[in-house]
């Protein structure tokens, strides 16, 4: 059976579930109608343990949780208040002055408790909370890091965008932050090692410096926790040392920026990206909608079954794609312009499982 999708939008949440009867996705009204959900987490320990991002001009961030797959929804955000004077929100960590910060990007769930959850701020900075979101305590060596004063916004502003938790080992934990870069954590969090060597931007032509380098997306591989995938402002690249090199894998896609990656196991374990024309034209190289999988030669591999080929003019935020751990070959990836397609075989072919929603700005598998 499918997995079911937890699917952010500009204008709410949905949860998409597989109908057997009709063999297709349904999808639910919409959650939180009219509100941004930036991010729509499950937990994988507990899949009936749901996160949810939820953002509004007026009235400030709330962080949600659903202990019963989605059905039911609280508030659990004590110590993320909002300050609607400033347009930012406030972090009681009991300082005098409260730390401000303007949206939470991005939950992780651990994979290894069910009571821990991550959150990944704008700006840029790491949160903790061991009771299910009841509390939370700021992971402060990173936005403490030495380097942190040359950290500089992207152009969606300097957020903690991604959070990946390595799946042998509980201790080490990586980031990406735009534009920073990524990290690495060792220790749980107490520490922080960038890991950006091999990283090039034509705006910081020091291959060595440590930080400043706008990464949009990093993913694990499943049967080498040592190796990375990235999706940078230009370049796909790779690591086979849990980041302490990258090199660049970009070779024949039509367009080497994009802001998605993930990696699929079929025919073998692969990075799939989509890429995007340009850092200030955000739609598909030639109006087409295409997804690239790595192949065995070093080349990409155009895919395109079931996706429109003329004309599409949205994007796929970095959120946007999710594939499910358990399969390594369901994949599901939504748009600006409000579509979301699955694809059960590794990216060979797609259908829709929703049009005309709101632009989409995560999608998730639930238990994966």
């Amino acid at each position: 059976m499918a997995p079911k999708l937890l699917i952010g939008t500009k204008k709410g949440g949905f949860i998409a579930t597989w109908d057997q009867g009709d063999n297709r996705y349904s999808l639910s009204d919409p959650l939180f109608a009219g509100w941004e959900i930036y991010h729509f987490k499950a937990s994988r320990v507990d899949p009936n343990l749901i996160y949810a991002s939820q953002s509004n001009l007026w009235f400030g961030q709330t962080v949600l949780r659903s202990t019963d797959g989605g059905a039911n929804f609280e508030s659990v955000s004590n110590e993320f208040t909002y300050d609607g004077g400033n347009q930012t929100h406030l972090f009681y960590d009991g300082s005098e002055v409260p730390w401000t910060f303007k949206r939470v990007w991005a939950f992780q769930p651990s994979i290894f408790e069910r009571d821990v959850v991550f959150a990944g701020v704008e700006d840029a900075a790491l949160f903790i909370s061991r009771d299910l979101g009841e509390s939370w305590s700021e992971l402060d060596s990173l936005r403490n890091h030495g380097t942190s004063k040359s950290w500089q916004p992207g152009a969606g502003g300097m957020a903690l965008h991604t959070i990946v938790q390595d799946p042998l080992d509980s201790d080490r934990l990586y980031v990406a932050i735009s534009a920073a870069g990524a990290f690495r954590s060792d220790d749980a969090g107490a520490s922080w090692t960038p890991i950006n060597k091999g990283l090039r931007a034509d705006y910081l032509p020091d291959e060595d410096v440590e930080v400043g380098h706008c990464v949009h997306r990093i993913a694990i591989s499943g049967s080498n926790t040592s190796r990375l995938f990235m999706q940078k402002h230009w370049d796909v690249l790779v690591s086979d040392n849990s980041g302490d090199q990258w090199r660049e894998i970009s070779n024949d896609l039509p367009s080497d920026f994009g802001f998605v990656i993930g990696v699929v196991n079929q025919p073998h374990e692969t990075p799939i990206v989509i890429p995007i024309k340009s850092d200030y034209e955000h739609f598909p190289p030639d109006g087409k909608l295409r997804v690239f999988r790595l192949e065995t030669d070093g080349s990409w591999k155009s895919i395109s079954n079931g996706l429109p080929q003329s004309d599409f003019y949205g994007n796929v935020l970095r959120g946007a794609m999710a594939i499910d751990g358990r399969s390594g070959k369901d994949v599901f990836f939504g748009t600006t312009t409000g579509e979301v397609f699955a694809s059960f075989d590794a990216g060979e072919s797609w259908s829709e499982v929703a049009h005309s929603l709101p632009s989409v700005l995560s999608v998730e598998v639930v238990g994966s």
